[in-house]
């Protein structure tokens, strides 16, 4: 006699039950609730944060007027900050990654045993060094400054993941470009870089990521309000605008907006470039 087993048994999986599926959203309410708490308190009028109600019914726009006012500025320095060091890294580790994963260097694995030592440095220590080159060659308080600084994280990450892509290209994809003629440069940007557009993409958002959020080397390198990123400028917001809680929300709410648009474009390409991608 034959008996029929369950589906769920068959297929070897199990339905997630309503508890699982509970808890699951009261772990995300939890990690959200921050997010939330801001938004409400940005849309109250201006006041304590402290008497907030739980939903935001009495709504203002106010606290984003005196942020796009007073904060504006340093959005936009943020984002030419950002997109400046998602470029320089780019254009430094794009080939170094090529030259690594399809060239017999014989320093390779020196090399990156020093990129990923680099990762281990305090950031503390490598902001104290460049505040003394810095001041020696006049890149304090300036937008260029705090590229080269912000692309002192973006590179050896860069550098690691677009370097795994490219290791899964074969070569004979390279050796055939090769033998139509191109050189190694004209291999590398026609044929390399375009497959590598996972790597590209996922390398340039967690450059981005990094720029736009850092806080070290902004307070290091900067001593003027002449250049202040968003960061620095909220962090001196809350000790001006402490009253008026609605204003600092309203501008931490408007820095996230890019990166999460980000994000949400992104994602489809950062898992394929994060996993080292396919190459058919």
């Amino acid at each position: 006699m034959s008996h029929t087993l369950p589906a769920r048994h068959h297929h070897g999986r199990r339905t997630p039950g309503w508890g699982s599926t509970a808890i699951g959203i009261a772990i995300l309410a939890v990690m959200l609730f921050p997010v939330y708490w801001m938004l409400n308190v940005s849309l109250q009028p201006s006041g304590s944060a402290v008497g907030t109600p739980w939903l935001p019914l009495d709504l203002s726009l106010h606290g984003y007027a005196t942020a796009i006012s007073q904060q504006g500025r340093n959005l936009l320095t943020s984002l030419v900050v950002a997109l400046g060091a998602v470029v320089f890294s780019l254009l430094l580790a794009a080939p170094a990654a090529y030259a690594l994963a399809h060239f017999r260097v014989r320093i390779g694995n020196v090399f990156l045993f020093g990129i990923l030592l680099s990762q281990m440095i305090p950031g503390i220590v490598i902001a104290n060094a460049l505040y003394t080159a810095y001041n020696d060659l006049g890149l304090l308080n300036s937008i260029p400054g705090l590229i080269l600084a912000d692309s002192t994280s973006g590179i050896p990450f860069a550098i690691l993941i677009i370097r795994a892509f490219m290791g899964s290209i074969p070569h004979s994809i390279i050796d055939a470009a090769r033998v139509d003629g191109a050189g190694h440069l004209r291999a590398f940007v026609s044929i390399v870089l375009p497959m590598s557009k996972n790597a590209l993409i996922t390398a340039s958002l967690f450059t981005f990521l990094f720029a736009w959020s850092d806080f070290l080397f902004a307070l290091t390198l900067t001593t003027t309000p002449d250049v202040r990123p968003v960061t620095l400028g909220l962090y001196t917001y809350i000790g001006t605008y402490v009253n008026d809680w609605s204003s600092v929300m309203a501008t931490a709410a408007l820095a996230s907006v890019p990166a999460i648009l980000l994000l949400v474009i992104a994602q489809r390409y950062i898992a394929a470039g994060a996993t080292g991608g396919a190459v058919k």
